[in-house]
C-alpha cells in the first residue's frame, strides 16, 4: 500500500511566525500562520487540511458503501467543518461536521441514512479522528 506524504515548515515564534505546507503530491502548498489557524488571517491551516482530507474521505467512502449494497451513486459532495477551541488544556479539535449530498437512484432515504451514518463510522479519516469527541453526518439525497 501507498505512503503518504506531506512536509510543513514554521519560521519564528508562535504568534509573529509564519510557515510553509506542502502536499507530497504538489497538489497544494501554500503559507500559514497564527492568523490563519487562529483568527481569521489568509492562508491555510492544518485543521482545514483535516476537513479537506475527512471530506474527500467520506465522498469516496461512501460511493463506496452504498456500492456494497447494490446502488450507484451518480454524484456525492461532501463539506466537512472542524471546529477548534481552546480548552483549559490547549487547543483541541473539538468537533467535525460533514454534510453530504448524493444522487443516488432507488434508494430510500431511511436505507441511505443509515448507510451514511455507518459510513462515517468507517471511513479511515474517521477511524483515525477517533480522539475527536464528535463526528456528526447530516447525508441528504438530491
Amino acid at each position: 500500500m501507498p505512503t503518504r506524504t506531506a512536509d510543513a515548515e514554521w519560521n519564528g515564534t508562535l504568534q509573529e511566525g509564519n510557515g510553509h505546507m506542502r502536499l507530497g503530491g504538489g497538489a497544494y502548498e501554500g503559507p500559514y500562520s497564527f492568523s490563519s489557524r487562529f483568527e481569521e488571517g489568509t492562508g491555510t491551516n492544518p485543521e482545514e487540511l483535516v476537513a479537506a482530507a475527512h471530506a474527500g474521505c467520506y465522498s469516496m467512502a461512501l460511493a463506496g458503501s452504498l456500492g456494497r449494497a447494490g446502488f450507484q451513486p451518480g454524484g456525492i459532495r461532501t463539506t466537512a467543518e472542524v471546529r477548534l477551541e481552546r480548552a483549559e488544556a490547549g487547543w483541541n479539535i473539538a468537533a467535525i461536521e460533514l454534510r453530504a449530498e448524493a444522487e443516488v437512484d432507488g434508494i430510500e432515504d431511511a436505507q441511505f441514512q443509515e448507510i451514511a451514518e455507518q459510513t462515517k463510522d468507517t471511513c479511515p479519516i474517521s477511524k483515525a479522528l477517533a480522539a475527536v469527541p464528535t463526528i456528526t453526518v447530516e447525508a441528504k439525497l438530491i
